[in-house]
C-alpha cells in the first residue's frame, strides 16, 4: 500500500541545513498496524506528514497504492488525501461551533455527498462511537475522550484506506485513552491501515509493527508477537522477530 523509496526532507534552519527524514525507505502493507516512536526531533512528525499528504519531500518517492505522490498538483493531493486518509490528532481540531453529529459530518459535505446520505452514515457512526446522546453537543460540551471520538468518526466517515494518529492518547486519562485506542484497534481489526506516532511505550507496544526514529532514520522495525499484551497501564516489553535493524551495538529491540 506505502512504497518509500530514499526519501528526504531536509529544512533550513538559520544557515544550517537539518535532515528531518534521511534517505527513508519503508514498505506498509494494507491491513498493517504500525507504532513510530523515538525521541523529539527524531522524524516522527515529519513522516506522519509525508504519508498524509501534507508536505512534499525534498527528494525520493512515496507510491500510495502505486501512485506517485512527488509530482501529483496540490488539488490532485488533496484529492488523494480526501479518499484514502484519515488524520487523528492529539488536540482533536474539531470546529467549536458545529456539534458533534456535524463535526463528523463535515468531510462528507465537503466531498459534496448529498445529505440524504450524509445522514445514516453519519448516524451509523455516531452510534459505533457510542456518541447518540452527544449528537447536538459542542466540543466544549464534551470530555476529552469524547471529543477524540468525535475526531475519529470525522477522520472514518469517509471510509479511507489509512488512519493516521498523531499521540491520539496524549491528552486523554489513562480510561479514555484506553477506550480510544480499543477504538482504533477495532477499525484496523475491520481493514484500515493504521499508523500511530506516539511517546507512549505502552501504546506503542500494542501495535503489531514498531518503527524507531532517531536523526530522520528508522533504528529498529520490529515485529511483535499478536499475543501480547494489550494494556496501556502496565508497561511491558515487547518481544518479537526483528525485520530490519542498524548496526549501532544494540542488543535487537533495545531502544
Amino acid at each position: 500500500m506505502i512504497e518509500l523509496r530514499q526519501l528526504c526532507r531536509d529544512f533550513l534552519v538559520g544557515d544550517q541545513t537539518v535532515h528531518a527524514l534521511d534517505h527513508l525507505d519503508l514498505n506498509i502493507d494494507k491491513g498493517e498496524y504500525l507504532s513510530v516512536m523515538g525521541p523529539s526531533g527524531s522524524g516522527k512528525s515529519t513522516l506522519l506528514n509525508m504519508l498524509g499528504l501534507l508536505d512534499k519531500p525534498s527528494a525520493g518517492e512515496y507510491l500510495l497504492n502505486g501512485t506517485a505522490t512527488s509530482g501529483l498538483k496540490e488539488e490532485q493531493r488533496a484529492s488523494l488525501r480526501g479518499g484514502h486518509i484519515g488524520f487523528v490528532f492529539q488536540s482533536y481540531h474539531l470546529i467549536p461551533r458545529l456539534n458533534a453529529r456535524e463535526n463528523i459530518e463535515l468531510p462528507l459535505v465537503l466531498a459534496g455527498v448529498a445529505p440524504k446520505l450524509r445522514q445514516p452514515r453519519v448516524d451509523e457512526l455516531l452510534a459505533r462511537l457510542d456518541l447518540v446522546d452527544r449528537a447536538e453537543h459542542i466540543p466544549n460540551q464534551l470530555s476529552g475522550g469524547q471529543r477524540q471520538r468525535v475526531a475519529i468518526g470525522r477522520a472514518i466517515v469517509m471510509e479511507p484506506d489509512l488512519l493516521l494518529a498523531d499521540e491520539p492518547t496524549g491528552n486523554l486519562d489513562s480510561k479514555s485513552g484506553l477506550e480510544v485506542v480499543t477504538l482504533l484497534e477495532e477499525l484496523n481489526a475491520g481493514g484500515i491501515t493504521l499508523l500511530v506516532v506516539t511517546h507512549d511505550e505502552n501504546m506503542g507496544a500494542r501495535a503489531r509493527r514498531r518503527l524507531h526514529m532517531i536523526d530522520g532514520a528508522i533504528s529498529r522495525d520490529w515485529q511483535t508477537d499478536s499475543a501480547e499484551s494489550k494494556s496501556i497501564l502496565t508497561a511491558k516489553p515487547p518481544t518479537g522477530k526483528p525485520l530490519t535493524q542498524k548496526t549501532d551495538g544494540k542488543a535487537p529491540g533495545e531502544f
